[in-house]
């Protein structure tokens, strides 16, 4: 299982949400290009990065910044969320040098065929994010909880051929309680596409365990990482790739 440290930017800076809620934002850096090149140092082999302020708006606002932070570590490869609703702006952030886009769950669930159409374009590089309530799939900021679960909603993403799904449990996102770990195994069980989980993750254990469970391939890890409760290298010499 990779360990993939998360870089969200807000107005330029590192920052970290509680909850996905924009008035909790910590903020852990001013410089996300030098934070790109720290995690390439401490040995990442992924980047997790969010545009904040474009999720917010419904479009990108950081493209020239993470097309930097890509340039100053190009042995990283980066995935990329963040206002991507429409195919233009999918290929403006892959033109950046990113490896994969996300789509947020909003997105994976327009009307229209984004998803099947953005998958068809670019295979293996779409990834789609499942941000969920009590295994309900969120939008809107995380304030619209759908009838729809997380299960069902990663099996339209395996239909239109994403290359894996990001599992967020809002209710542990930024708040280093710990992983959902079961929601994350009943979804990892009814997916066809491999899993990367993501919310609460505090230590060395919270990784272990989600390491141990099938079709999970990833862990994407925030506050704890910049706080020093986890350390990068640790982290990966307890659940190596």
């Amino acid at each position: 299982m990779i360990v993939i440290p998360a870089v969200d930017l807000q107005g330029g800076r590192c920052v970290r949400l509680i909850e996905g809620r924009p008035e909790t934002a910590t903020v852990f850096g001013d410089d996300p290009v030098a934070m790109a090149c720290r995690w390439a140092a401490a040995g990442a082999r992924r980047l997790h990065v969010v545009d904040l302020d474009g999720a917010f708006a419904g479009a990108p606002r950081h493209e020239a910044v993470i097309r930097a932070m890509i340039a100053a570590a190009p042995a990283v490869p980066v995935a990329v969320g963040g206002g991507l609703r429409d195919l233009p702006t999918i290929a403006a952030t892959l033109g950046t040098g990113a490896r994969w886009a996300v789509l947020g769950t909003g997105a994976a669930l327009d009307e229209g065929d984004l998803l099947e159409a953005a998958c068809r374009r670019w295979p293996g590089r779409i990834l789609v994010g499942i941000d969920a309530v009590d295994g309900r799939v969120a939008i809107r900021g995380w304030t619209e909880i759908l009838p729809l679960s997380a299960a069902e909603l990663a099996a339209r993403a395996a239909g239109a051929g994403a290359a894996a799904v990001i599992y967020t449990d809002i209710r542990r996102d930024g708040t280093g309680r710990g992983p959902n770990v079961d929601a994350t195994a009943q979804l990892a069980a009814a997916s066809a596409v491999p899993v990367i989980a993501s919310g609460g993750i505090a230590g060395v254990s919270d990784l272990v365990r989600l390491a141990a469970i099938p079709n999970v391939v990833g862990a994407i890890v925030g506050r704890a990482l910049y706080t020093g409760a986890l350390d990068l290298q640790a982290a990966m010499a307890a659940v190596p790739a």
